[in-house]
């Protein structure tokens, strides 16, 4: 399964970033082989609006089944909802942190945008 991590770097050591739409970029986790990869969300991070739907684009066409964010808007949940990818928070930490967390089990998947457009 792949997952993707906003993140503020590009490294697995690095911090998640809580932001989805404007975050720096994405790793890209496969849980079967191990690999990550990094796509940069510079285009989004300095858009003027649109910015989550344009995310949620991003981590669509990298194959991602499952997102791990901080936050996410109600324009870039329903688009990733509509592309069937799961959401689930987690607030703090690193990459690592974050697939750690999924993989024992302990995130919730989220049914709702958790801040308002524009956050």
């Amino acid at each position: 399964m792949k997952i993707a991590i906003s993140t503020e770097g590009t490294e697995l050591t690095d911090k998640m970033d809580t932001r989805f739409g404007r975050a720096k970029g994405f790793v890209i986790y496969d849980t079967e082989s191990g690999k990550a990869e990094y796509i940069d969300n510079k285009q989004n991070l300095e858009s003027a609006q649109g910015a989550g739907i344009q995310s949620a684009r991003t981590v669509i066409d990298a194959g991602a089944e499952a997102l791990i964010t901080g936050n996410v808007g109600p324009k870039a949940f329903t688009t990733l909802n509509s592309a069937k990818i799961d959401i689930y928070l987690f607030n703090g930490g690193t990459i690592n942190d974050a697939i750690t967390a999924f993989k024992d089990g302990k995130l919730t998947k989220t049914t709702d945008s958790n801040v308002e457009g524009h956050w």
